[in-house]
């Protein structure tokens, strides 16, 4: 009977203590959490990592809300570890941050925040494990530079001029805003460094594909390509993904004292495929194939006997080669040089003189042209022939009539003068003794 009796005591007991002491319950809560919050107040100081959301974007500073009585400000030079116009360029609001306590005042309540120190110090953590694995990381341009390409990979990073492609790229001013496919190639943090590439991607990728393209092609082909290097014998060309070479002897018609003078770097050139190594990796190709060759009109240019300006090329001893039209050279013998006789070319011509020859014959299937230079002027008048003398008895004249020269006259004297000299001598010494035979 007794236990029944405390059974309904004991259960609305506990109902009426809770309604009198809820309030009181309530309070305490508030307390506590306001004591939490007062908790919190004080942990906050600076070097604090803190997460928040962004509240408000000015051009150069953004507001953030942590939790705090107050929001925070993210200067916009705190907003990346790149250089900014305007706070929009990084954040956006909405966005979720994280970010690093700078300084706090809350006496003015100021609350100063970083999101470039938290990323930049994700940034070295991750890079370093991409150095290290090779892995292969995307990122975009944002800003072209003196030497190379900006980007921002939680720090800022650089592409070199020479890594961003295999070919030569002369302007970079379309980049801003693309997309690359990049590789971390250099980290020094102390230095605040970090090189990227994109030219190593694409070589990696160059060389797991060249026996594929290889493949796919053929001699006597020809394709657009583009000038990736010039050495002194030739020059290097991209056909879509694997370089050939022009030798110098290919890459025009005319006679090319070097490939500069021909191409340059980044050029857009037509070449066709002369030669195919795939067991090497190599290609052999030509410009000049491509080309209607001097000789395939030469027909419709020049005749026989037409007299047509020329350019002294080269000297030989037999000759000159003289060039007649963008490289095609015709053979001037050296008895067609001069009307006169010479004994080497040197004596007349030199090499870069510019002269009339006359064309004498013509073999465009033999690509022979023979000139003459002898031709375009007129022969010297010829030397008047001496007169023959009736008797050939003048002083003058030889045995046969013809007139003696100064030198010949003057031997003649001098002989007769040498025998007079002689006689007289002989004379007077023994001319007593011949006289006695008389």
């Amino acid at each position: 009977m007794s236990e029944e009796m405390k059974t309904p005591e004991n259960e609305v007991q506990p109902e009426t203590v809770n309604e009198t002491t809820a309030p009181e319950a309530t309070e305490a809560t508030e307390a506590a959490d306001n004591s939490a919050d007062m908790t919190n107040v004080m942990t906050l100081k600076k070097g604090t990592t803190v997460k928040g959301k962004i509240v408000k974007v000015d051009n150069d500073q953004a507001y953030v809300d942590i939790g705090y009585k107050y929001d925070g400000i993210i200067p916009i030079r705190e907003l990346s570890s790149l250089q900014l116009n305007n706070a929009a360029d990084a954040v956006q609001i909405g966005q979720e941050v994280e970010l690093k306590v700078l300084s706090i005042n809350d006496g003015k309540e100021t609350l100063l925040l970083s999101k470039r120190v938290v990323d930049g110090e994700k940034a070295w953590d991750e890079l370093q494990q991409k150095l290290d694995s090779k892995e292969i990381i995307e990122a975009t341009v944002a800003d072209v530079v003196k030497g190379g390409l900006v980007v921002d990979i939680g720090l800022r990073g650089f592409i070199p001029a020479s890594m961003v492609e295999r070919h030569f790229v002369e302007d970079f001013s379309d980049y801003k805003g693309r997309t690359l496919r990049l590789r971390v190639k250099e980290l020094d943090k102390e230095k605040n460094k970090v090189i990227l590439s994109q030219k190593d991607v694409l070589d990696e990728e160059f060389e797991a594909n060249k026996k594929n393209i290889i493949s796919g092609l053929s001699v006597g082909q020809e394709l657009d390509g583009t000038v990736q290097r010039l050495t002194q014998f030739g020059a290097f060309i991209d056909i879509g993904g694997i370089d050939g070479l022009v030798h110098i002897s290919e890459m025009a018609w005319h006679h090319v004292e070097k490939p500069s003078d021909v191409v340059k770097e980044g050029d857009k050139v037509r070449v066709h495929i002369l030669k195919l190594d795939p067991q090497n990796e190599r290609i052999s190709l030509s410009i000049k194939a491509t080309q209607p060759g001097p000789w395939q009109s030469l027909g419709s240019e020049f005749e026989i006997g037409a007299i047509v300006t020329g350019t002294v090329k080269r000297l030989v001893g037999f000759g000159a080669f003289v060039e007649v039209a963008s490289g095609v050279e015709g053979l001037v013998h050296i008895s067609q040089i001069a009307h006169r006789h010479i004994g080497t070319p040197h004596e007349v011509l030199k090499e870069g003189q510019e002269v009339q020859v006359k064309i004498l014959d013509l073999n465009p299937d033999e690509k022979r042209i023979s000139l003459s230079i002898k031709e375009t002027e007129e022969a010297p008048a010829a030397a008047p022939k001496p007169e023959r003398s009736e008797r050939g008895e003048r002083g003058d004249r030889g045995p046969r009539g013809n007139r003696q020269s100064k030198e010949d006259r003057e031997a003649v004297e001098y002989a007769e003068k040498m025998n007079q000299s002689l006689n007289l001598t002989l004379g007077e010494r023994f001319g007593d003794k011949l006289s006695k035979f008389k």
